[in-house]
């Protein structure tokens, strides 16, 4: 397929846009690189792969592109309750308006895969699972502007949504503002991390499952359009305390401290099934272990930089 992502400079766009090259689409990213990333560099000597530097939310940059896409990735968001929180005008320009006008402008015959979060399940007791029938409850902006772009996008024909777990692992525009990528930056760099909400819980997904996953909804458009499908492992719904301990049996002299004072902006609490991804033919494979084991790697790597989105 020719294959359009937005924000394929991203985190997770320069991931995924190395595993559509290697199954074989034509990819074209529009990004403004509002971070500075060079996260695509690796990807040029590529004779498939084509960058425009752009923004998601100009139509002039849209139309032509749009016109040479089979299938259309949208990943240009800003991302997370802070950086939402820091520009709430931005946020629903990029996150909901850039998303509307891409709809508004494409095929009803082009593909829309549509990365959301499961964050928009808002809080729960942490013990009942969330399915994708379970309401949304969104808390944060953030949550909310990806919740209406998703409803929004599937009473459209031929639109697939994943609402991603936390994502971890390493990636050439590397984020540390993501749970998992912390924590295991400050048991590598720090040696002590303070917790609070130890106890409540959230799904996590590899950064290359994510790839995987998108790849495999472009494979599978036809019968997968029209639904929502959550993206996580169902293996790792783990407490904050928990993975704390996790990445502690990677790093033994990790210390964990507890503090009274804190929250999430989301209020994150809860566990996620992917049983309906699974049922559709994917089901990522990369454990919480793996995951931890390479960030130690990669965070030995990291020197001062811009890790986050805010």
């Amino acid at each position: 397929m020719r294959v359009l992502v937005t924000g394929g400079a991203g985190y997770i766009g320069s991931v995924l846009c190395e595993t559509l090259l290697a199954e074989g689409h034509e990819v074209t990213v529009l990004d403004n690189l509002m971070y500075g990333q060079q996260a695509l560099l690796h990807l040029c000597a590529h004779p498939a792969f084509e960058f425009v530097r752009g923004d998601a939310r100009d139509e002039a940059a849209l139309r032509p592109l749009l016109a040479k896409a089979d299938a259309l990735i949208p990943l240009a968001a800003i991302v997370g309750a802070p950086a939402c929180d820091a520009d709430p005008a931005l946020a629903r320009a990029v996150n909901l308006d850039a998303l509307l006008l891409l709809d508004k402008l494409r095929s009803p015959r082009q593909l829309v895969v549509f990365p959301t979060t499961n964050s928009g399940y808002g809080t729960r007791s942490g013990e009942v699972h969330c399915t994708e029938e379970t309401p949304l409850e969104p808390i944060s902006l953030y949550g909310r502007t990806k919740a209406d772009a998703e409803a929004a996008l599937l009473q459209r024909p031929n639109v697939v949504t994943l609402r991603l777990a936390t994502v971890f692992g390493v990636s050439p525009r590397m984020r540390l503002d993501l749970l998992v990528n912390d924590f295991v930056h400050k048991a590598v760099t720090d040696g002590y991390i303070v917790l609070f909400e130890k106890d409540f819980k959230r799904n996590f997904i590899h950064i290359r499952d994510v790839a995987d996953g998108m790849a495999h909804c472009l494979r599978n458009g036809e019968r997968m359009a029209g639904r929502c499908y959550n993206a996580g492992l169902d293996e790792a719904n783990l407490s904050k305390g928990e993975l704390a301990e996790k990445i502690r049996g990677h790093v033994p002299s990790f210390c964990i401290l507890q503090s009274a004072i804190g929250s999430d902006p989301d209020r994150r609490n809860y566990v996620v099934s992917s049983q309906r991804l699974r049922e559709a033919g994917f089901a990522a494979r990369r454990s919480l272990d793996d995951g931890i084991r390479e960030l130690i790697k990669g965070c030995r790597m990291l020197v001062r930089g811009p890790y986050a989105n805010a």
